[in-house]
Formats: structure tokens, sequence, C-alpha cells
């Protein structure tokens, strides 16, 4: 039986991999591990495309079907421009319902200069709850294309923002009367409001700027995965320091109190950044010039086995999480 969540590695390679229709014509970077987003030849432009569905959260679920797509056009240096969505609402929805997603969807798409260009929108029976699939297009100079795949030996890793932001706003909103009564009515619309950070768009604009060789938004498996995912996609291994990685202090409550793994909560809003060693000062200045917080948290290394957490000066493996600590609580 498959674990819920996104699907462990080898099953993509047996299952999924195996089957993707014909060759693609003038695809730059098509489907493959680590990798949130295909890129297709236009000339002297490159389109960006990615896809993702929201399935964890219902409060604000068009808020977070923009911002996660949006987020891995971004990552490869693109600005996100065009939107589809499909809507799958439960038997029983009204029309309230589907009218506040896509108010969501409208505020959402708006704020970041995106256009919702087409999708579909259905009920479907059996759905306990609703899910938006949505469909990003975006648009980057040729010369200008950042990759997901392209860290090298030696690239510092920068992580922009905080670890679990995604997974603690879900979590409060979804499990909200009995964290107010553990922590109180302030410290829960905190957690909540970590929401308004989701999108990494200008975190990814400014470090492409600069010049950087990959990025990649942690979603799913939060820290843990998408170090991961990263280290796949360039052949790599890596080295983190525990210390380094950014959290906030409502997060490690939130972990604390249902026994979590801050590092493998979903973590959307935070960007993972390859840059080379000599330009990570300034990738993490240009940062935290336009208040986005930013961390040197490891470094890439050419050992492929070698994926590895040091924390109080002991190195042990970092274990790819089997599925995101949010289903535990949700």
């Amino acid at each position: 039986m498959l674990p819920p969540g996104k699907l462990p590695p080898e099953k993509l390679k047996e299952l999924v991999f195996t089957r993707l229709g014909a060759p693609g014509e003038r695809v730059l970077i098509g489907a493959d591990l680590g990798i949130d987003a295909s890129a297709i030849d236009f000339g002297e432009r490159v389109l960006v495309a990615s896809t993702d569905p929201i399935t964890g959260a219902e409060e604000r679920i068009g808020f977070y079907a923009v911002n996660v797509n949006a987020n891995d056009v971004a990552t490869f240096g693109a600005r996100p421009k065009w939107f589809l969505v499909s809507i799958l609402l439960p038997e029983g929805s009204d029309e309230k319902t589907l009218e506040g997603i896509m108010e969501d969807l409208h505020r959402s798409a708006s704020r970041l200069g995106i256009a919702i260009v087409g999708g579909h929108t259905e009920v479907t029976p059996g759905l306990k709850r609703p899910i938006v699939v949505g469909t990003m297009l975006g648009e980057v100079e040729r010369g200008k294309l950042v990759t997901s795949n392209g860290a090298k030996p030696g690239d510092a890793i920068i992580l922009t923002k905080w670890a679990g932001l995604e997974g603690t706003s879900i979590i409060a909103s979804e499990r909200a009367e009995e964290l107010e009564r553990a922590f109180g009515r302030d410290f829960l619309e905190r957690a909540k409001s970590f929401i308004e950070m989701i999108s990494v768009v200008e975190d990814a604009m400014t470090a492409a700027q600069i010049g950087v060789h990959a990025m990649h938004d942690p979603t799913e498996g939060g820290i843990a995965n998408g170090l991961h995912e990263m280290a796949d996609a360039a052949g790599l291994g890596f080295v983190v320091h525990r210390e380094r990685i950014p959290l906030r202090e409502e997060t490690l409550r939130i972990c604390e109190f249902f026994d979590l793994n801050p590092l493998a909560l979903i973590s959307s809003g935070t960007l993972m950044i390859a840059a080379p060693r000599e330009g990570a000062d300034e990738v993490v200045s240009a940062l935290r010039a336009k208040g986005i917080n930013a961390e040197v948290i490891g470094e890439f290394v050419e050992d492929l086995g070698r994926k590895v957490i040091v924390e109080n000066g002991v190195e042990r493996p970092l274990e790819r999480p089997e599925s995101d600590e949010l289903w535990k609580v949700i």
C-alpha cells in the first residue's frame, strides 16, 4: 500500500517516469526526481510550467493553490503569469463554497500579477473536502533560466524565512481549539498568520538576479525532503547544521505539542538556494535587504551517499521522511 503524500522516489522511477508519453520536442527540462516544473524552449524565451494539488487544507485553499504553484515556477527564475485551476467539490457543497474559493483565487492571483486563464469545476462524489489542482505558467529569458538540478559540489545551501511555515499555519487553523487552550489566542493567531509568508516569488527573483546555481521550494516532507530532492536532482550529497536552520517559536511549540519533526513539516514559504560559496553572502545580504530572513545552513558535497545533519557537534544521517508530518494531525 502506498503511504499518504508524495510517492517515494523508487515508486516514481518504477511507476511514473517509465510512462511519460512521446519524446517531447523542445523540452529543456522534463519530469525527474526533485524537479518541480518543466521548461520548454520558445526561442529567446523559455516557458516554465508546474502543477500541484492542495489536499491538506480547506481554509483559504485558493490562496495556497496560487502561491504553491507560483513558487514552483519562480524557482526556475521565471515570473509566474498564467494560471489554470481545477476545483473538485464534495457532494452537498453550496454556491457559497465555490464563491469563496474563487474569491480567494482571484485575490491571490491579482496580488502576484497572475491571470487565471482556464480550468475545470465539478462536484465530485466520494470527496470529504474540496480539492484544488493548479497549473502555473511563467516565462524567463533563456539565458536566465535556473534549474533545480544545477547545484554543484561546494555550493552553499541558503534557506529563506523559517522552516515549517505552511504546516504551522495549517495545523493552527485545523486544530485551533486545542491549541488556543494550550497556548492562548495571541499565539494561535500568530501561527495562523504564517500563511501570509507562503510566497517565495520575491525570494526567488531576488536570488536569480544575483546569480545562483539552483533553487527549490521544500513542500511536502519539509526541509528534510527538500534537501534530499535537491541533492538527488544534482547527484550530490549534503551537510547541514541543525542550529543554523531557522525555526519560529510557534513552529517548535506546536511540533512539541503534537510530537512532530519540524524538519519534515510542509514548508512552502521557504526557499532553498544553491549558491556559489563566494557569492553566498551577497545573496543573503540582498534577501535581508528586502526584509526576507536568510541563513546559510550547510553545503552540497560531491559524495552522493553523504546526506547528513550535524547537531551538537555530532553528525548523523538525515533520513528522507516517508510522509509529511502534517498527516499525523490532519
